[in-house]
């Protein structure tokens, strides 16, 4: 690692390596509560982990880049997740998640330019009896139409 890498965690993230240092399945838990409290995992907390674990960088890299849920940018001020799984794309999760990306202008996997939203398709919300599902930073919107996506994002403006 480069003596570059200024990143800091908590303490209670310290705490946490710490306590898992040494058990099995380590690596993941561990990228689980830096994403969780980072946002995401950038290549200087990926670096971090890597010299607080004592395990290569290519591991820790192999891992957050094999693993959907890890994100490698950082996520908008609102998370917008449309569900795609069976339930809610049979009744028209993909016509929801154009209609946001048309109400924000942008792709899945990207970040407005002013940095307040995200948008990510996701495969389960476990609301499928509320099919479509949307949440925007986790309050979860259910029975949605493309209709409905301009009023709920305005609830985030």
């Amino acid at each position: 690692m480069s003596e570059k890498n200024e990143l800091k965690f908590s303490d209670s993230l310290m705490s946490f390596i710490s306590e898992w240092k040494e058990k099995p399945g380590n690596l993941i838990m561990v990228l689980h509560k830096v994403q969780g409290e980072l946002g995401y995992i950038s290549r200087e907390a990926a670096e971090r982990v890597a010299e607080l674990l004592d395990v290569p960088l290519a591991k820790v890299w192999g891992v957050v880049t094999f693993y959907h849920f890890f994100k490698l940018t950082k996520p908008g001020k609102h998370n917008i997740a449309v569900c795609l799984g069976t339930a809610c794309y049979l009744k028209g999760g993909d016509k929801v998640i154009e209609a946001v990306e048309q109400n924000i202008g942008i792709g899945v996997g990207q970040v407005t330019s002013d940095g307040k939203f995200s948008l990510e398709s996701v495969r389960c919300v476990g609301c499928c009896g509320l099919a479509p599902v949307m949440t925007v930073s986790g309050e979860v919107f259910g029975k949605v139409t493309k209709d409905m996506v301009p009023g709920i994002l305005s609830r985030f403006e």
